[in-house]
This record gives structure tokens, C-alpha cells and sequence, in this order.
């Protein structure tokens, strides 16, 4: 469905559009929507439907997100800012969230709502980020709220979505709404370490983005919270964003060898276990075990 929708007859919009999806990925949130369709009848057409529109809105963020990030990898493979430019990066975003819209207007307009709250949500996710906690305010803190508003709101959209068309009942979708959330939160994080725990070989992407735009994740807050004389350096290097490619390399190693990382590998455990709250809310299924499952290797791939 995914490759069908995003088709143009101008072959060159077709193949911007396809380049992330054909790259991989992990297909995390249509998954979480067919997971959550099994607590109903997974067999509806508009469960198709909700996780292609998931898919896509997520997908056009990453365009998006390239750009703002100077990224030049994604998913392995090359982003799509630099194998084209910026114009065509954001205007295929742009073009993939045209496509969700008119996906979503066939579910009806309490998706409709939904999606558009969720929108909303991704914005202001990144614009928080961007502009940095106010003064006072704590920065963990902080922190939890954009990855709550950038992520865990499109994966408890998935969730939501792929219960709601399925028929399930009211309290199975609430409560796979929460879990998305929670595991949607768990994931960045995890993302966050991978960031800097693991090279680009294994990870597909550019190791220390963040560190290169001045964005502290959550290893780095908690690093910075240690205030060890033997951080000073690290400390220096993470007032600002590292140009330098060594200087990237030297907050990597330092990183890897902080209290930070060990900290936010712990939180990401904690999420797990809000999640697996959740999950024992719904009935004992071979869905709720693979849902299980994707908690726990959350876990595992952020150790």
C-alpha cells in the first residue's frame, strides 16, 4: 500500500518519496497498529489504512528532520538532503504528508482529528526542542516532554488507531494508547544511546547528530548532572554544538564512558516496566506477548 500511494506520474517525485521508504527501517509504529488491530478484527480494510497513514506522517518527518539535522545518513543509506538538497528533501516531506491527509480522510474525521492532534503534537515536539527549556526549568524534564510530544504521541496514535477500526473495545484502546506512549518514549530513548553508543554500521545513522546541533539527550543531561571533576572536558564540549569532527569523536568517548549512559539505559528500563503495566490491563493473547516482546527487545537494543 505504501508504494502505491506515494506513485506520481512525475518519476522523479516518485522516486524522492520512496528513497527512506525503500532504505528500511524498523516499521515500528504500522507494526504497533496491526498489533493493537488483533485485540479486534485485524482482518478490516481500515486498519491497512491506519498504519499506512502512520507510516507516511512518520516518514515525512524524517525528510524533514534531515534537514534541520544536517544529516547525511538515514536507515543506512544516504539522506535524502544530500543525495538531492533541502528543497527537494522538505517538499518530499511535504508530499508524504499530503498523501496521509488524503489516506486519513477516508477513515472518517475522528481519525481525521486524531492525526491533526497528533501533528500538532510532533511540532510542537521539535519546537520545544529546538528552542531549549526556559530558564529554571529542568532540563530532564524537558527533555521527557519533547520525546513524549515527538515520538511516543505518533506511536500511541498507531496504537490508538489500529484498536479503534479494529472494533476492539473502549478499555483495550486506552490502554494501548497509554502503552504507545510509554513505549513510543522508551524508543527515543533508546535511540538517544544508540546515538552515541554505537557506530553508524550498526546504528544506519550518523553517529553523534545531536552532539553536532547542540541537542542534549538524555545521556547527556545526566552526565552533566554528575558534575565529576573528571567530566570537566565533557562539560566544555557539550556548552555548545561540536563542529569539529574530533571534538565529536572525543564527546563520544566520553560519553561512553560517563555515568550518563548507564543512567539512561536504566530509564529506558523503567519505561519498560510502565509498559508492561499496560499490557497487563489487556487479555492474554498472542498479541500481548508480541507486544511483550517489542518491550523487551526495546531494552535489549539499548544495552
Amino acid at each position: 500500500m505504501l508504494h502505491s500511494v506515494v506513485q506520481n506520474d512525475f518519476l522523479p517525485v516518485t522516486e524522492a518519496a520512496l528513497h527512506l521508504m525503500e532504505a528500511g527501517g524498523k516499521r515500528i509504529r504500522p507494526l504497533f497498529a496491526l498489533l493493537a488491530a488483533q485485540f479486534g478484527d485485524a482482518g478490516r480494510e481500515n486498519v491497512r489504512k491506519a498504519a499506512a497513514v502512520v507510516e507516511l506522517t512518520h516518514l515525512a518527518t524524517l525528510y524533514h528532520d534531515d534537514v534541520m539535522d544536517e544529516a547525511t545518513m538515514r536507515r543506512g543509506a544516504v539522506s535524502a538532503n544530500a543525495k538531492w538538497d533541502n528543497t527537494i528533501a522538505i517538499l518530499t516531506g511535504d508530499y508524504l504528508f499530503a498523501h496521509a491527509s488524503r489516506l486519513v480522510s477516508e477513515l472518517g474525521t475522528d481519525a481525521a482529528r486524531i492525526i491533526a492532534e497528533t501533528f500538532s503534537e510532533l511540532v510542537t515536539g521539535q519546537m520545544r526542542e529546538t528552542i531549549g527549556p526556559s530558564v529554571g526549568e529542568d532540563a530532564v524534564a524537558h527533555y521527557l516532554t519533547v520525546v513524549h510530544e515527538k515520538t511516543g504521541s505518533l506511536i500511541a496514535t498507531a496504537a490508538r488507531l489500529g484498536a479503534m477500526f479494529s472494533g476492539a473495545d473502549a478499555a483495550a484502546v486506552d490502554a494501548l494508547t497509554r502503552y504507545g506512549k510509554v513505549i513510543g518514549t522508551a524508543f527515543q530513548i533508546s535511540d538517544d544511546v544508540i546515538d552515541i553508543a554505537s557506530p553508524a554500521e550498526e546504528s544506519g545513522k550518523t553517529p553523534g547528530t545531536d552532539l553536532r546541533e547542540g541537542v542534549k539527550t538524555l545521556p547527556m543531561l545526566y552526565a552533566l548532572a554528575q558534575e565529576r571533576p573528571a567530566d570537566t572536558r565533557l562539560r566544555e564540549l557539550l556548552a555548545g554544538p561540536i563542529t569539529l569532527d574530533a571534538e565529536v569523536a572525543e564527546a563520544l568517548d566520553l560519553l561512553r564512558a560517563s555515568e550518563g549512559l548507564l543512567l539512561a539505559r536504566q530509564t529506558v528500563a523503567d519505561y519498560a516496566d510502565r509498559a508492561r503495566a499496560e499490557l497487563a490491563a489487556l487479555p492474554d493473547c498472542p498479541a500481548r506477548d508480541a507486544l511483550e516482546s517489542v518491550t523487551e527487545y526495546v531494552v535489549e537494543r539499548t544495552n
